[in-house]
């Protein structure tokens, strides 16, 4: 899917989390516990949606000269 406004490309960049958010690492008292491994791999729509980050991404960068560092 291209992407060709500006705006919609800025608001899936910020809907879209650069990560896994379930990704998770228990810790007690500063000391790593155990570690809950993330479930976006086997999850399809999450990487439909990573696939829609990246261009998003691309075009603000490519198109408008826009540091995209923030939403990394």
């Amino acid at each position: 899917m291209a992407v060709g406004d500006r705006q919609v490309a800025r608001w899936l960049c910020q809907l879209i989390p650069a990560q896994c958010p379930f990704e998770r690492d228990i810790q007690l008292w500063g000391h790593h516990l155990f570690g809950i491994p993330s479930m976006c791999k086997l999850n399809p729509v999450f990487e439909e949606l990573v696939g829609l980050r990246f261009p998003s991404l691309s075009f603000l960068a490519d198109t408008w000269g826009e540091d995209v560092t923030r939403y990394c």
